[in-house]
């Protein structure tokens, strides 16, 4: 379990500024498809805005990679 210190909510917009990977587009289509593909663990939502927890996100690549 993350704690709040180590917990980085980081906006779609900026996504691309700390990740070079997946880029904003592909982003946005693994949010569209959240409900079907697992995401939706990754995610915040506060108003309109979407954050991406970093850790979770991590933490969700992993666990695509286990299932391949």
């Amino acid at each position: 379990m993350t704690t709040l210190q180590e917990t980085k909510l980081i906006p779609v917009s900026d996504w691309g500024k700390h990740h070079s990977w997946p880029p904003q587009g592909g982003l946005r289509h693994l949010i569209f498809h959240e409900e079907t593909n697992g995401f939706s663990h990754c995610i915040r939502r506060v108003g309109r805005r979407v954050l991406i927890d970093e850790v979770k996100f991590f933490e969700w690549v992993e666990k695509q990679n286990e299932n391949n």
